[in-house]
């Protein structure tokens, strides 16, 4: 009996390549990226460094942090961990998840959406009118006022925009249940009443 050995790769199975993210991750996946960097700054100011605050944030609340007044340093820790919370919301969104999770998940990320796309309007709304004239602020405000126009402002719209992205894909592909959609309008218009409370009351 002759046993013939193959010359060339044919029968070898070709290895697999490793897993990409599917399409249409992106979006909660930048959202995800978006909230950690976002973090950075407040855990890097709650532990004691001023590191680029002093020129893009208000003098007040720099003072505040420089003398590591409790209840403020508490807040940064807070909204350090909020910020990661909203990074873990996004990567969240990426795919489908549990009825109640995903209801919550999209419940999250619309408000998040509506809350950051609102801040940062007015940011460069308010920033625009101090540039353009229509607008006076005290003179050591005039520098920080075009950081929140140009880093702050859009900073924010990214971020809304990120969470807007990748809820509406996970309502409308991944989900596309009526509860996961109703829970997407709770939060949005939830989201829409708190920010105007916020800007007609001055608080926030």
């Amino acid at each position: 009996m002759t046993i013939r050995i193959p010359t060339d790769d044919t029968g070898r199975r070709a290895p697999r390549p490793a897993p990409l993210p599917r399409a249409g991750t992106w979006p909660g996946l930048a959202a995800g990226a978006w909230g950690l960097l976002f973090a950075v700054p407040s855990l890097v100011w709650a532990m004691g460094f001023s590191f680029g605050a002093r020129t893009t944030v208000a003098p007040s609340l720099v003072k505040l942090a420089d003398d590591r007044v409790t209840w403020f340093v508490a807040v940064l820790w807070l909204t350090g961990l909020l910020k990661i919370l909203g990074a873990l919301i996004g990567i969240g969104l990426t795919r489908r998840r549990g009825r109640w999770t995903g209801r919550l998940l999209a419940l999250s990320g619309a408000g998040a959406a509506v809350l950051l796309a609102w801040h940062g309007a007015v940011f460069v709304v308010h920033g625009t009118l101090v540039e353009t004239g229509a607008r006076a602020v005290a003179p050591d405000l005039a520098g920080l006022t075009r950081w929140y126009l140009c880093l702050w402002g859009p900073w924010f719209l990214a971020g809304g925009a990120l969470f807007a992205a990748a809820t509406l894909r996970y309502v409308r592909r991944l989900d596309p249940c009526a509860g996961a959609r109703l829970f997407g309008a709770v939060g949005a218009l939830g989201a829409t009443f708190l920010s105007l409370l916020s800007t007609v009351t001055g608080i926030g």
